[in-house]
């Protein structure tokens, strides 16, 4: 049975890490920190490569299984795809109606989760508080450059895989918003939701070709990470702590839309905005999908619900580990 709950409790986790990879500002890396997970999994991909080989010509698909912690990553796979699905479909859906509540919510939630992250670093100094601030100053400009045109060519969709999918297992810096800033995120999203409804030949190869670019990434950069969690425990923390302070601007909730893009489907989008002061918000004149309605109250009563989300997680995985 406890074998079971592992499973099932992980497939929530990957879940959890799917959704939070569709939300432009949020990092399915943050939800892997948060839920205790975020080190094993890098393990678990860093063993891609010759570590499997070697498995594999010793004990065949056994010591793959083993080697790649298959259970763990089987269960997390089908949950991230869940997620990912549940993503594309029901929280853009959310984006586009109830914008301010969402950004609200997860606020809350990457707030409480720098607090999580920055609780691990076990000795603090100057040089940690350094790593903190390069951390912060960089996820902010992050969140404030101008996004760049996007090119379909099938290269760039490969470039764009690697480097999201190396955002994705950055807490604080997410592997959608470096799409958008690239942008590619109104070409990759839409298409791999073509792609999952009508499987047609030319989406399904740009949506393998963006697999294996993020499959690339994801097998170089867990190994950077890993070796500088082995080696830089502290400092490492550090610049993540000071990623996900620095990507708040990215996720407040009160934004004057900037400039939008109209796609091939007639919908509108929001390409750049920028953070304001809910009274600043409330004075603006037709501000795309935002509106200027504050709604001031629910806003912080979704903080505080994305804050107390992540301390109930902890809660109930504590409890779960001690049974």
């Amino acid at each position: 049975m406890q074998g079971t709950k592992g499973i099932i409790l992980n497939a929530l986790k990957g879940s959890a890490m799917g959704i939070a990879e569709v939300i432009p500002g949020v990092s399915g890396g943050t939800i892997a920190f948060i839920t205790g997970i975020y080190e094993r999994l890098l393990n678990v991909i860093k063993s891609i490569g010759p570590d499997v080989w070697h498995a594999w010509r010793k004990d065949g698909l056994k010591g793959i299984w083993k080697a790649m912690d298959g259970v763990f990553l089987t269960s997390l796979l089908i949950g991230m795809v869940a997620g990912i699905g549940i993503g594309v479909f029901l929280i853009t859906y959310l984006l586009e109606t109830y914008p301010l509540f969402v950004w609200s919510y997860f606020f809350g939630l990457i707030l409480v989760s720098a607090l999580f992250v920055g609780r691990e670093i076990k000795a603090w100094n100057g040089k940690r508080i350094l790593g903190v601030t390069i951390g912060a100053a960089v996820a902010y400009y992050i969140t404030v450059a101008v996004p760049a045109p996007g090119n379909p060519a099938l290269y760039f969709v490969f470039i764009s895989g690697a480097i999201a999918v190396s955002a994705l297992l950055l807490p604080g810096i997410s592997g959608s918003f470096i799409l958008l800033l690239m942008g590619m995120y109104s070409y990759i999203i839409p298409t791999v939701k073509e792609a999952l409804k009508t499987f047609q030949p030319d989406q399904l190869i740009i949506l393998a070709t963006f697999g294996s670019g993020m499959l690339f990434g994801m097998v170089i950069f867990s190994r950077l990470l890993s070796w500088t969690f082995k080696n830089y425990h502290d400092a490492t923390l550090s610049v993540l702590t000071g990623f996900l302070i620095g990507s708040l601007n990215k996720i407040w909730p009160w934004q004057e839309v900037l400039e939008t893009m109209t796609k091939e489907s007639g919908d509108t989008v929001v390409v750049f905005s920028r953070s304001v002061l809910p009274g600043a918000f409330e004075s603006l004149q037709d501000n795309f999908l935002y509106g200027n309605d504050s709604k001031i109250m629910g806003c912080i009563l979704l903080m505080l619900a994305g804050f107390f989300t992540v301390l109930a997680a902890e809660w109930i995985a504590t409890k779960l580990q001690r049974s």
